[in-house]
């Protein structure tokens, strides 16, 4: 019998796919994976297939959210009036 991502592991633990992750944020599974193998995201590789923890995966997203149409800590610069 087949186990899921994530079973036996503490609800705080559960254990997301690339393809879960993907379709979380909103982005295709390309994107994912270039996250990932660029250390974006945190992520660990069982076997050949990248597995993301939630919290991880909720950590980045709260890390590189949006605030007012920019990111959080980037500052816009100003164009010079002369």
């Amino acid at each position: 019998m087949a186990r899921s991502a994530g079973e036996g592991l503490p609800h705080t633990e559960r254990l997301m796919t690339l393809n879960e992750v993907a379709e979380y944020l909103r982005v295709s599974n390309d994107t994912v994976y270039r996250m990932a193998n660029s250390g974006t995201i945190a992520t660990s590789k069982v076997g050949n297939q990248w597995r993301f923890r939630r919290e991880d995966v909720y950590a980045w997203l709260e890390a590189n959210k949006n605030v007012g149409g920019r990111q959080k800590g980037k500052q816009r610069r100003r164009k010079s009036s002369q």
